[in-house]
């Protein structure tokens, strides 16, 4: 239910992603899209796959009216502000529509058909009561990790949590630093399908980068292998 639930508000985030790009997305949420995309590595790059799609769509109908003999009209036109809706894509005819609607559905459901692991996280003895799952999706700035975990208390004040992924061989590589557990995002550069390890420790800002050792949580990443 939970994982259907982020599902569902992945999909009206990607939804307000394509509205924002097509220049259709309402006042009152066009700042704070606006703000979260300035803030998130991943947002801005859906909203420049979205913004990829748009001048396909737009190169696409312009095509089409061309070949109806309006090229004049398309040229005056062409440093206009233009919105596009789905209205005047149904409009311009069913073969340029198709291409067009095949390129946004390419571009919007890209996000969901790359390749995408889970884990789940038990405790150790440190916090008996945490517990926590994590979806790892390749992108093409590296791995995005989605954690959600429960029952590990806040820390602040120069300590925190960091998470890695570790390989075969014990060779850990830090995949980013939080202060709770709820909806966090990391990043990796290496690959879970040989880095399997995930695991969360309670680290110090103490200048010493390695690991403390103190895992808090630790799962295995299902690579379905």
């Amino acid at each position: 239910m939970r994982r259907h639930r982020k599902d569902e508000l992945r999909g009206q985030e990607i939804a307000e992603l394509a509205a924002l790009a097509y220049g259709s997305l309402k006042p009152e949420r066009r700042a704070a899209l606006e703000a979260r995309v300035a803030a998130s590595p991943e947002l801005s790059e859906r909203l420049a796959e979205q913004a990829r799609a748009v001048t396909l769509a737009r190169n696409a109908v312009e095509i089409t009216e061309a070949s109806a003999g309006m090229r004049a009209r398309v040229e005056a036109q062409r440093h206009a502000p233009r919105r596009w809706d789905l209205g005047r894509l149904l409009a311009i005819g069913a073969p340029a529509a198709a291409l067009v609607a095949a390129a946004v559905v390419a571009i919007v459901t890209s996000g969901t058909s790359r390749e995408q692991f889970h884990a789940a996280l038990a405790p150790t003895e440190l916090t008996p009561g945490a517990s926590g799952e994590a979806t790892l999706t390749k992108t093409t700035s590296g791995w995005r990790i989605e954690l959600d975990a429960t029952g590990l208390p806040r820390l602040a004040d120069g300590r925190f949590y960091e998470a890695w992924l570790r390989n075969a061989a014990g060779v850990l590589a830090p995949i980013g630093t939080f202060n709770e557990g709820r909806h966090v995002t990391l990043w990796a550069g290496v690959p879970p399908t040989e880095f399997t390890t995930l695991s969360v420790t309670r680290e110090r800002a103490d200048g010493d980068q390695t690991s403390s050792g103190a895992k808090v949580l630790v799962g295995t990443v299902d690579t379905g292998g």
